[in-house]
């Protein structure tokens, strides 16, 4: 505009003095308005650290919100990286473009090497249940549960490598030293049972994974928050009340040493770890007839053993898992927190006794298929008939996914973090659905991408907990589950919640 239309009032307000005094009062009034935004923030994500009685650090915790989703958990954990596209995702252009180079893949070299041509899923895919999910012919009985479960079908993990990545499974960091969901889930809840562990571990009976106790090591939590392993079967020596000492004076030795204790506790007031150990050593003693109950597996009928496979005389490897997701019901039903069921063990050599199949895939896979399968399958079915499933969360996981590819020289697949499936079922999560996608061949996730982190915040929210604010000072440092990322999957999430 030019200044002949301008009055003299009007020059006076756009003069060069005026312009920068009003912008710097307009920035001014921005920064302030963004720096209470951050400060409302900041306190909306003030850490929420439950209230630990070091007398009874196992005492059940309120979540954050009630109602809670669900009460406790069951993760299952397939060490070595089972394959997405042989299982949960199909991908018809692998049937399609089968033996042929993957587009843009000339200098594609992931965890062991250079790859060859895409490959066809090694069993045929049908469609499943009401939902029409087309799951593989390697797990038959694992699929007539597709309406119970909720697909992720785009997790993505930060590490090719297993060690790391069963770290970020476990932990939410691929670094050691972290805590496991195990041992977050029961410094936020307690436990709500009086004589078992808040959080149980239950190796694959081949033995442990590769980053072995460190799947549930409390990490910087204080220990009393780690897992307990036990394993199904395995004797426990009879530690019941020898018969030449009557039940009063058994009773009267109980409280004997119980007032020992207060009265030591009360000379040394505040001493925090000497009440953590009592109360530790406490559940310990109570551990030893409640733990050889739950281990008793001959109260199972015939039938139950039969569903689940723990009767199968040839397959010896099955029956032990079996006889573990066994006792994961019975830990559930014990009022166990968190149950952490493995299956698959780097004990026996690579691909071996795991899903990491490199080399001869199919040989390997149709060994493991069926000691996952019937057993998973039954525990699934069990919990739900026992109205269990209502309360429980079940996470079926695993550290990464596999090539659509074969490797060079190889029948078998390598590595591959950057898209795979994991699924849910239980309370709180949407039955029979599917979240996100990988490409057209199952290399990498494109729609809806999710990460560990993701995954960590929704099994916490489905807990009743808010990942953001779950946290343990250590080092200087707010510690959560899901540093500093993360946000609750919440298309996958029933209605309900």
């Amino acid at each position: 505009m030019s200044h002949a239309f301008l009055s003299n009032a009007g020059r006076h307000l756009l003069c060069r003095r005026n312009f920068l005094q009003w912008g710097g009062t307009g920035l001014g009034g921005i920064a302030l308005s963004s720096l209470l935004a951050d400060s409302a923030a900041a306190e909306d994500r003030s850490p929420l650290r439950p209230a630990i009685d070091p007398a009874k650090p196992f005492a059940t915790r309120d979540p954050h919100w009630k109602p809670a989703a669900a009460k406790q958990v069951i993760l299952i954990f397939c060490s070595g990286a089972i394959s997405h596209v042989d299982t949960f995702d199909y991908k018809p252009s692998l049937i399609k473009y089968h033996d042929t180079p993957m587009p843009n893949s000339d200098s594609l070299v992931t965890f062991q090497g250079a790859n060859g041509n895409l490959i066809k899923p090694l069993w045929d895919f049908k469609p499943r249940g009401q939902s029409g999910k087309m799951i593989s012919d390697l797990l038959p009985q694992l699929a007539e549960h597709a309406d119970d479960m909720c697909f992720i079908h785009s997790m993505t993990a930060k590490s090719n490598t297993h060690g790391p990545a069963e770290n970020q499974m476990a932990t939410g960091f691929t670094l050691d030293g972290y805590p496991s969901v195990g041992a977050w889930v029961t410094y936020a809840l307690g436990t709500i049972n009086q004589d078992l562990p808040s959080f149980v571990a239950i190796p694959d009976p081949r033995g442990v994974p590769q980053v072995g106790p460190r799947q549930w090591s409390a990490g910087f939590l204080p220990a009393m928050f780690q897992g307990t392993p036990f394993r199904a079967g395995k004797p426990i020596a009879n530690l019941a009340r020898p018969s030449t000492i009557s039940q009063d004076a058994d009773q009267a030795t109980r409280d004997f040493l119980s007032k020992l204790n207060e009265s030591y506790l009360e000379k040394n007031p505040g001493d925090t770890d000497l009440a953590a150990r009592i109360a530790s050593y406490e559940l310990a003693a109570k551990m030893q007839l409640a733990a050889a109950e739950v281990n008793d597996l001959s109260q199972e009928s015939a039938a139950t053993l039969t569903a689940y496979g723990a009767d199968d005389t040839v397959n010896t490897t099955k029956a032990g898992f079996a006889k573990n997701c066994i006792l994961a019901r019975r830990l559930i039903e014990k009022g166990v927190r968190f149950v952490q069921l493995f299956n698959g063990s780097y004990a026996m050599g690579e691909g071996v006794g795991n899903w990491d199949g490199h080399k001869t895939l199919k040989e390997q896979y149709e060994k493991h298929g069926p000691i996952l399968d019937q057993p998973v399958a039954a525990l699934l079915k069990d919990l739900k008939q026992r109205g269990l499933l209502a309360d429980t969360l079940v996470a079926f996981v695993t550290e990464f996914g596999r090539m659509p590819t074969f490797q060079k020289g190889a029948n078998g697949r390598d590595h591959n973090p950057k898209g795979f499936t994991v699924w849910l079922a239980g309370a709180g999560v949407k039955p029979g659905f599917s979240y996100g996608a990988t490409d057209e061949f199952g290399y990498q996730a494109t729609e809806n991408v999710a990460t560990i982190y993701d995954l960590h915040a929704t099994i916490l929210h489905l807990l009743g907990l808010d990942h953001q604010r779950l946290s343990f000072y250590h080092n200087g440092i707010e510690r959560r589950l899901t540093d500093v990322h993360g946000k609750v999957l919440e298309p996958i999430l029933s209605s309900a919640v």
